[in-house]
């Protein structure tokens, strides 16, 4: 379905954006991986990726903190494959804390990393995709794009601003041949997730199965974790023809959390 079209899916050496860059790949997209992590674990991903689905896979490691490193991140991959088709703006970090204790080096982090990082990109990727007459931007926000839960101020200012910046790149492109849409899972078995699980255990003295049931029962009805697949499969549903008019909208993957 999308052979010959190229995906930048950022945060992608794991988690997530693992799913979404092989999912991607199974449909015969050529792939820019990007994130941190040991440089053999990362290689054993790409060239595994490349021998699995017969794609181009590259690692870009451009800091997503960093807006000079974001948009050299678009511009080395046009320059590299002569287009850019897909943009998938997946890269996040997370921290908790009430408001008032919350540090400011924090707040600045997860802002760059989770927002501005997304806007960086897509404005260095627009021009490209406008040219091509086709594009597709897909921003992985979250269930706290659409609500809010406490101790989660940087994160959830984020993922609401993520969404709002969705809405207003759909609008600019509509018509175009480019769509701009947002993803909002819910809870994800991620590193990230298993560290929040880690410490409800550690807080209540139980074990780790019992704090993720926890975790699940407070938030998402299904009892039941959203994969990095499905996300990836919702990924290239919006990349498909079916969803040629879907753009500026947010999309719940969220086992029901925000039709509470």
């Amino acid at each position: 379905m999308l052979k010959g079209k190229v995906a930048i899916v950022t945060g992608s050496t794991s988690g997530i954006g693992l799913g979404i860059a092989s999912e991607l790949a199974r449909l015969r997209a050529d792939i820019v991986l990007n994130g941190f992590g040991d440089a053999g674990e990362i290689e054993q991903i790409r060239g595994g990726i490349t021998r699995e689905y017969g794609v181009r896979v590259a690692y870009d490691g451009a800091d997503m903190s960093k807006e000079e490193a974001v948009r050299g991140l678009i511009a080395a991959t046009v320059e590299k494959y002569g287009r850019l088709d897909i943009l998938v703006n997946n890269a996040g970090i997370q921290f908790t804390a009430p408001v008032e204790e919350f540090p400011a080096a924090k707040w600045n982090a997860i802002l760059a990393i989770n927002l501005s990082a997304a806007f960086h990109g897509i404005a260095a990727a627009v021009p490209q995709m406008r040219k091509q007459g086709w594009g597709r931007i897909v921003n992985i926000a979250s269930a706290h794009g659409l609500v809010a839960s406490t101790h989660k101020a940087a994160y959830v200012a984020a993922k609401h601003g993520l969404i709002g910046l969705t809405k207003v790149v759909g609008l600019e492109t509509a018509g175009s041949g480019v769509t701009c849409n947002a993803v909002c899972p819910g809870w994800v078995r991620t590193p990230l997730v298993d560290k929040q699980i880690d410490d409800i255990a550690a807080q209540r003295g139980i074990s780790q199965q019992d704090a993720a049931k926890e975790l699940l029962a407070e938030k998402q009805p299904s009892l039941q974790f959203v994969s990095p697949a499905q996300l990836g499969g919702t990924v290239a549903f919006l990349c498909s023809g079916a969803a040629d008019q879907i753009t500026g909208t947010a999309i719940s993957v969220d086992g029901g959390w925000t039709a509470q």
